[in-house]
């Protein structure tokens, strides 16, 4: 396998073995998500042990290893597939058997988080029904049953969830890294001392500036619940993780939201800047029912145009930006993509790319600019501004803390799991996020964290997301509108469907994060207008 006539069989070999199972595998996953049935799980299941078993294949991963010892071979569009197929492969180089448990467990849990629903003065309820006795109750004990009864999930599935850590550091060790999360890095072209050089500047960054909010947030909070600041705990914060920023700074920001026609609105944005969206919207499945997933997610299931979104549409600010954030993703896609672009190629280039981009678009459901310009009426716009822009400044800052704990976290479950995880978890939050732990609570409340056992070592891609999307937001306003990162809105600029669909989608895979973000903005991905974000 040395020439480069062999690179191209193998190739055409792999995509025709693997691309009905990827297809398979991504219509099996929207329909378990969709329904919450049992048969739906169970196709889910089969169909994601038949892509594993493919690429488990030792023959197919020796033959890729080869070519890629010898990466001369080929054009540069074929050396790019197979290193992308060699890190595919690699994590499902471990026996059959394990595939399968790995896959029977991870679906068990998915599953138990789609359909759990918290039970509140009697009543089951929903996750939008919490949240929004989060952001409204004054009722404290109301509020505290609340979010106990959403960590419930936790104990649900924390038993299966500490197996699938250590089926995973088992398969990992086997394959020769140190542990899981340090695998799931390397395949995703990244490692733990590159991603965590970075939280650490990120921690020097914002810890004074969170601090300062932190104190000025939970002073608001305390006086709105009679409490001294000190009394507060985590059912006082208007969100289950604190990643939200609380409703305190006054100022009317929930009166645009409230009629608004979500969808409608969302699919007139995209048009207007080139980008439509109306044959994803048509094939989505976006307001909630029992059984469904109650999150929200886009997937792209063939990579040749068949995009959809789940949603849980309710009228708000919550829905909008999400809204905005999951058909941002859909945009990010096969759909925009040249056709030519050979299938591995034809996806995001790495997942912190496509959510920067759906965290870039998410955005502007805060700007009185761009809602006015979208037809939507801002009372009082001055007043409002002032408080979306200080809600902003404190979403970045909320935001970065967060992620602090959730990477080192699973840095640390995976690095030991026998730890008294619990314990880790909330020292995090203490120390990142500045909350105080509830005394004697003896729950496994990082368990009810859904991307820990669904979407393991995936979330420190949120936050370089949000460098990415800064960065590329600051390149769109310099060089498309010709203005100040903070003035630019998008809204009816056609020449930015072309700069997004040139610059930053054309390329899919064919080229790495770092190397993407070089080829659009001119800079390998820093902090510098993020930093500038937060001043």
């Amino acid at each position: 396998m040395a020439g480069a006539r062999q690179v191209s069989i193998l190739l055409t070999t792999l995509e025709q073995e693997l691309k009905p199972l990827i297809i398979q595998a991504s219509r099996a996953w929207w329909d378990a998500s969709t329904s919450g049935q049992d048969s739906d799980f169970a196709a889910k299941e089969q169909a994601q042990n038949a892509l594993d078993f493919a690429l488990s294949n030792k023959q197919r991963f020796g033959d890729l290893k080869e070519v890629k010892e010898a990466l001369g071979k080929g054009t540069p569009l074929e050396r790019r597939q197979v290193e992308v197929l060699y890190l595919m492969h690699l994590e499902k180089q471990v026996d059959g058997e394990t595939l399968k448990r790995l896959n029977d467990l991870s679906n068990r849990v998915e599953k138990a988080f789609n359909t759990f629903r918290p039970v509140v003065g009697g009543r089951e309820v929903t996750e939008n029904a919490v949240r929004d006795l989060l952001r409204e109750s004054k009722d404290e004990a109301l509020r505290k049953e609340a979010w106990e009864a959403s960590k419930g999930v936790g104990k649900v599935v924390e038993k299966e969830l500490l197996e699938l850590v250590k089926l995973r550091n088992k398969a990992a060790k086997g394959l020769g890294f140190a542990d899981y999360h340090a695998m799931q890095l390397s395949v995703g072209e990244q490692s733990q001392e590159q991603v965590l050089q970075i939280f650490n500047e990120l921690d020097a960054l914002t810890r004074p500036l969170f601090a300062s909010l932190k104190a000025e947030i939970d002073e608001a909070l305390a006086s709105s619940y009679g409490i001294p600041p000190e009394a507060l705990r985590p059912w006082h914060y208007h969100d289950l993780f604190f990643q939200e920023v609380p409703a305190v700074f006054g100022g009317d920001t929930a009166g645009p939201y409230s009629r608004l026609d979500i969808v409608g609105m969302c699919s007139r944005f995209y048009a207007s800047i080139g980008l439509p969206i109306d044959d994803v919207i048509e094939r989505s499945d976006l307001y909630e029912r029992p059984g469904k997933s109650p999150h929200a997610f886009c997937t792209d299931i063939d990579r040749s145009g068949d995009v959809r979104v789940l949603g849980n549409v309710q009228p708000g600010e919550y829905w909008t930006n999400t809204m905005l954030h999951e058909l941002g993703h859909s945009v990010y896609s096969s759909r925009n993509m040249p056709p030519g672009l050979p299938f591995f190629l034809r996806v995001e280039s790495h997942t912190l790319t496509t959510e920067g981009v759906a965290m870039l678009f998410e955005k502007f459901g805060r700007k009185a600019a761009w809602l006015k310009a979208m037809g939507v009426e801002v009372a009082g716009e001055k007043e409002f501004d002032a408080a979306q822009t200080r809600a902003t400044r404190a979403h970045l800052l909320i935001f970065s803390r967060w992620y602090q704990v959730m990477f080192r976290f699973e840095k640390a479950l995976y690095g030991n799991p026998d730890a008294n995880l619990n314990s880790l978890w909330w020292d995090l939050v203490e120390e990142y996020q500045g909350i105080t732990r509830p005394s004697g609570r003896d729950a496994p409340d990082y368990a009810s964290k859904i991307h820990i056992p669904v979407a393991p070592c995936y979330y420190h891609n949120y936050m370089l997301g949000e460098l990415f999307a800064s960065q590329v937001h600051d390149t769109v306003a310099r060089e498309v509108q010709k203005v100040v990162p903070g003035e630019a809105i998008y809204v009816g600029d056609k020449a930015i469907g072309r700069f997004f669909r040139d610059r930053v989608f054309a390329p899919g895979k064919s080229l790495a994060w770092d190397e993407l973000s070089e080829h659009i903005t001119g800079k390998r991905l820093n902090a510098a207008a993020f930093a500038a974000a937060i001043a």
